[in-house]
C-alpha cells in the first residue's frame, strides 16, 4: 500500500503540521473542515500543502513522520522542500 508523509502550513499563523496518510486529498480536506479537524490543527485553518513524500508502504511513511517529527525545526522543513536530496536520503534510510 502507496502512502505519503504530508507538510502542511497554516495560512493563519505560518505553523507546520507532519503527518502521514494513504489518501492525501481526503485527509487535507479533513484537516480543513472545523467541525472534522482536531484540537492539534483546528487554530491553523485554513491549511496548505507545502510538501509531500511519496513513500512506498506505511510503516516507511511513518518511520519518515516520526523522523521528521523528531527534528522540530522549521529550518528543516524549509530544506527538505529546497534540497530534495534529504527526501531521497530519508527514503534510502527507511526503506523496507
Amino acid at each position: 500500500m502507496k502512502a505519503v508523509v504530508y507538510i502542511l502550513k497554516s495560512l493563519k499563523n505560518n505553523r507546520y503540521y507532519i503527518g502521514e496518510t494513504i489518501n492525501l486529498d481526503k485527509r487535507l480536506s479533513w484537516h480543513n473542515n472545523p467541525g472534522l479537524n482536531t484540537n492539534s490543527t483546528k487554530s491553523g485553518i485554513p491549511w496548505e500543502l507545502f510538501y509531500v513524500i511519496n513513500c512506498e508502504s506505511r510503516e516507511q511513511a511513518r518511520k519518515i513522520e516520526t523522523h521528521i517529527k523528531r527534528m522540530k525545526s522549521s529550518k528543516y522543513l524549509l530544506n527538505l522542500k529546497k534540497y530534495p536530496d534529504i527526501s531521497m536520503k530519508l527514503l534510502e534510510k527507511y526503506k523496507f
